[in-house]
């Protein structure tokens, strides 16, 4: 994986297009295509022989195996044993004869994968998931279809040729899928092949659908949990209800019959959104999707045994760096420093915000270019609380 530990991850799963052009003219609006004729680009996320690993080692279960025919409706039963327990054996059998594996939350077991939804987690601020889909040759898994939600596309193995066509539903929510009897997919728009290498996005509520070519495929389907603005009104109105009792009234009585006059419902209405108008509301709603974002992201703290037994050997020149795969929340006000994140408050003296952030917001540095008032001593003290809280590394000297 030919990424540079200082390179963001949405950078470097999309370059060479920028991050600003792609929130200003793709993101929720159109698809995005990147060839790069770079077949090893993704191998570092996974190969053929990890998805193999996964699949006869680590017992996954129906759901989070499914197998996939555009032809024909399989059923669990076909290749699961007492209803969750995977037949390997019969899946594979399946897979030769033309179904897609498709194994859901590998980000929860592969490591590379759990850094790679957290990096992009840190960008937009909302979960991921990757879902990962094996497909024999000259096969197609999923019938023509739209996502609620976006997702990226990455080639790791084989190719597989999409179509893109209408959207009959533009940025569905969740609940509101993909039905060939209500909605029309419309005529091809977009017709591309992605290679090993290559990566693809599409915004919600564009019917696609792709078929392998010769070889056979793997790719990963990263998805994109975001919130909506509806997520945001919905959760200010139920705060609205708790505290305010008018929110808590009945509707008027006989409001069902005819001849029901709506004027004064109408203007009850308009008086009870005018109430929910006010900082205070939309600063509580908005803080509660950032408690529950920075809950949802436990930090990655592989290795955290060694970096431990090796602490006190640390010196003022010994090279440090944010831990990678953490997110959080700086907080500060004029006594004190926090960093917010999975359900911990870590506070520091008001004094030490300078170093604070220098030590968060730098992948590699020596202890003793910590900016700030800190002398040596505290520069250490510092350093080694922030190992302690998993949120700072000891790497190896150059």
């Amino acid at each position: 994986m030919s990424r540079h530990q200082a390179q963001p991850w949405l950078e470097w799963l999309i370059h060479p297009v920028g991050k600003e052009e792609f929130f200003a003219s793709y993101f929720e609006q159109r698809p995005l295509v990147v060839k790069r004729n770079q077949p090893e680009y993704f191998r570092g996320l996974l190969t053929l022989d990890e998805v193999d690993r996964v699949l006869t080692t680590l017992d996954r279960r129906y759901p989070d195996v499914v197998l996939k025919n555009a032809s024909r409706e399989i059923d669990a039963e076909e290749y699961t044993v007492g209803g969750e327990s995977i037949d390997v054996a019969r899946v594979y059998q399946l897979f030769g004869e033309g179904s897609t594996i498709s194994l859901a939350f590998l980000d929860t077991v592969v490591p590379a994968l759990t850094e790679f939804c957290r990096g992009l987690e840190s960008e937009f601020s909302c979960p991921f998931q990757t879902n990962v889909y094996l497909t024999p040759g000259r096969a197609q898994g999923a019938k023509v279809h739209y996502d609620t939600h976006d997702v990226f596309v990455l080639q790791v193995a084989g190719s597989k040729q999409w179509t893109i066509y209408g959207t009959p539903l533009e940025l569905p929510l969740p609940g509101q899928d993909y039905d060939a009897a209500i909605h029309e997919r419309g005529a091809p728009t977009l017709e591309f092949r992605l290679d090993e290498g290559d990566v693809a996005y599409v915004p919600r509520g564009f019917v696609h659908d792709a078929r392998s070519t010769e070889a056979v495929s793997l790719h990963i389907t990263a998805g994109v949990l975001r919130y909506t603005w509806t997520d945001l009104l919905l959760e200010t109105v139920a705060g609205a209800a708790l505290r305010d009792a008018a929110y808590r009234k009945a509707l008027p009585p006989g409001f069902a019959r005819s001849g029901f006059d709506r004027a004064e419902a109408r203007a009850t209405v308009r008086n009870l959104l005018d109430r929910i108008r006010t900082e205070d509301d939309f600063d509580a709603a908005l803080d509660h999707f950032i408690d529950e974002f920075l809950s949802a992201c436990p930090p990655l703290l592989r290795g955290q045994m060694a970096q431990l037994a090796a602490i006190d050997r640390l010196t003022v020149d010994s090279r440090v760096g944010a831990r990678v795969g953490v997110v959080f929340r700086l907080c500060e006000d004029g006594e004190s420093v926090s960093i917010e994140g999975y359900g911990r408050r870590i506070s520091f003296p008001g004094y030490t915000r300078e170093e604070v952030r220098f030590a968060l917001s730098h992948a590699a540095f020596v202890v003793r270019e910590l900016p700030g008032q800190l002398d040596e001593a505290g520069k250490l003290t510092l350093i080694r609380r922030l190992i302690r809280e998993g949120l700072v590394t000891a790497l190896p000297a150059d």
